[in-house]
């Protein structure tokens, strides 16, 4: 089995331990992302993370915070696939001979040009997640034209499609998910580098244990939400706006929309857990793929 084979497969079982460990996470941090803001002297429809994991399972039951699943594990496969094998390649070519390790600023070039491959992925699955776990929140707003209920991922990939401007519905929102991935995979990558080296005492990181790499796995998840949160508050909001009556021409007006509405804690909206989803849910993934990539050798 080829370098590439072999990439593609550990990453696709390396996103599937990412996905089942952080999906109900992702489901609360887009709520409270995409939850309007409330009218003078009226309370937020989440107060915070545990009350809309309270009124998610009242509501919907436990399957609740697994909604909007379908489309991220139908495409979970190519989107770690895709991330891990052109970070290898990019290893490859960053390499002075075959085998030697990378130093901690070449893994974080490996990361940005992962980052910029799987944003076009990532930008309509998001889409479609987004959309079906923000609905009932918008749909509780008031709002005119935000009450659409979708039947699954392929009716809002159908929708999209027919009434929102084809194909490129699907890709609203790639500019923030761009900004997102580029800089987030980057530090993603680096820190990921820079925490084994730093255990291992050196740029040699073969025999670190699994404790080793949860922990820098952990740590690299978390420092990607930390650099490029804002970003992502603002792709989400760009997402799920209403395409008919927009609120936001984008992401720049999104930006400044939000941040005068409700000052510097409405890019933080859903920050805690986010964090809380990227420490598990990456050191899951990393350990995932690390295990599988040496069984093949």
């Amino acid at each position: 089995m080829g370098d590439i084979a072999k990439d593609l497969f550990s990453g696709t079982v390396g996103g599937a331990a990412q996905l089942i460990c952080g999906h109900p996470f992702d489901t609360i941090k887009v709520k409270l992302q995409s939850q309007p803001a409330p009218l003078p002297g009226q309370p937020p429809k989440y107060a915070g993370a545990m009350d809309a994991v309270k009124q998610t399972i009242a509501a919907e039951g436990p399957r609740g915070l697994y909604k909007g699943m379908g489309a991220p594990l139908a495409t979970v496969a190519a989107f770690n696939a895709l991330l891990f094998t052109v970070r290898g390649q990019m290893e490859a070519l960053l390499r002075s001979q075959p085998g030697a390790p990378l130093t901690v600023n070449q893994q974080i070039i490996c990361g940005a040009g992962a980052g910029v491959a799987v944003s076009f992925l990532a930008c309509p699955t998001e889409l479609i997640k987004c959309r079906l776990q923000a609905q009932s929140a918008l749909a509780g707003s008031g709002q005119v034209g935000v009450a659409v209920k979708y039947g699954g991922p392929v009716d809002v990939a159908k929708r999209v499609l027919r009434s929102e401007g084809g194909l490129r519905g699907l890709f609203k929102g790639l500019v923030p998910t761009m900004a997102r991935e580029v800089p987030g995979n980057a530090a993603m990558f680096g820190v990921y580098e820079l925490v084994k080296q730093y255990m291992a005492g050196g740029q040699d990181t073969s025999q670190l244990g699994r404790g080793a790499v949860l922990l820098a796995g952990g740590l690299s998840g978390a420092c990607f939400w930390f650099s490029v949160y804002p970003t992502d508050v603002v792709k989400s909001v760009i997402q799920v706006d209403d395409y008919k009556s927009p609120k936001f021409s984008g992401s720049i007006d999104a930006f400044k929309k939000i941040l005068k509405s409700e000052g510097v804690k409405g890019l933080y909206k859903g920050f805690a857990p986010a964090m809380a989803r990227s420490v598990p849910a990456n050191a899951a993934c990393f350990l995932a793929y690390e295990v599988t990539r040496s069984s093949l050798g």
